[in-house]
């Protein structure tokens, strides 16, 4: 499974969605809202912002972490621990469309298995 796309039973590219202000639930509870979301093919991610949970951190996910997302609840759920997401890798507003800072990013959620 590509780490930078949503898994074919959450997302179906044919639905127009926007998920932009959605609450995000770790697996251990709520950890913000989305920020931006993107739904290219093979380059799928979420920023979150976290708010006070960690500061105003804000942080990126690889669309394949979402496990659900919840139009009705304006609800999207990611397959990994507040601890995790909060050990991510440092987002960086100037840089998180680089394809370097993608790699570093999906070296960290990648050595999970989904």
């Amino acid at each position: 499974m590509e780490l930078w796309d949503y898994r074919p039973d959450v997302y179906d590219r044919g639905q127009a969605l926007d998920i932009t202000g959605y609450h995000v639930h770790a697996t251990d509870g709520k950890i913000g809202s989305v920020d931006e979301a993107t739904y290219e093919v093979g380059a799928s991610y979420l920023v979150v912002d976290t708010g006070p949970w960690i500061f105003g951190k804000k942080v990126m996910l690889p669309a394949s972490v979402t496990t659900r997302i919840d139009p009705q609840e304006r609800e999207v759920h990611v397959s990994r621990t507040k601890e995790e997401i909060k050990n991510a890798p440092e987002f960086d507003e100037a840089r998180f469309k680089e394809p370097e800072y993608r790699t570093v990013v999906g070296d960290y959620y990648g050595r999970w298995t989904h």
